[in-house]
């Protein structure tokens, strides 16, 4: 998507989707000297591990969260890159707060996957985590929010992060349920999705079949 957007060959696009169990890790993880060991744990835990383009250290996507990427087309990404993450910030805790589930904007202490743009509640849980990366007249914002199973969350990051040699603190672990837990996946992308229609003309579609014959060709560079 990112190299379509590009090249001019798709418009802005926002892709909103339920994943299936991966730990993505990013390229800072791969200089650890326990990332082999990190690797085989994901897998050992029932998930997929993948190299992602954005972002800081592993990140855990599983049914219970939602994913999203946000790609902008931009003469000059690198002026924005600011104001794109407070736009998806912005729309992370507007859908919360249609949810009736207070967000705020900012590191929480500990947290795993640190980030300035990180959503949490009440300074104490984060929520999601956005990364966002540049190709020559694009930008693309990523993010995963997780919805519920936070124990789940936990369980494989508490060993990934050990063996990572990360210093962090597992009660920073946290997911909408843990606030309102009659919220599921469907209603977030509902809510994520209506918030982007107050200010922009949606167009439902599905990714066509060029940019996923271009994803086939690029996914071993994100295999470990």
């Amino acid at each position: 998507l990112l190299e379509r957007v590009s090249a001019g060959e798709l418009p802005e696009t926002f892709r909103i989707y339920q994943p299936t169990r991966v730990v993505a890790f990013g390229k800072q993880d791969r200089l650890a000297a326990g990332f082999d060991r990190a690797v085989q744990i994901t897998r050992d835990h029932g998930y997929e591990p993948i190299i992602r383009m954005p972002g800081g250290r592993a990140a855990v996507f599983h049914e219970d969260t939602v994913a999203f990427s946000w790609t902008i087309p931009s003469p000059d990404p690198v002026r924005g890159i600011r104001e794109r993450f407070e736009a998806a910030t912005s729309l992370i805790t507007r859908a919360l707060g249609r949810l009736g589930v207070p967000a705020n904007v900012g590191e929480v202490p500990g947290e795993y996957c640190p980030g300035e743009f990180s959503v949490n509640h009440a300074g104490q849980m984060k929520l999601a985590g956005i990364g966002q990366r540049l190709a020559r007249h694009a930008a693309h914002v990523g993010g995963v929010l997780v919805v519920g199973g936070t124990e789940a969350t936990r369980a494989v990051l508490v060993p990934t992060y050990r063996a990572l040699g990360i210093d962090w603190d597992p009660d920073t672990v946290g997911s909408v349920h843990d606030i309102a837990p009659d919220i599921d996946v469907s209603r977030v992308i509902d809510a994520m999705v209506g918030v982007i229609g107050e200010e922009r003309v949606v167009v439902p579609t599905s990714i066509d079949a060029s940019t996923l014959a271009g994803a086939r060709e690029l996914a071993p560079l994100h295999v470990p």
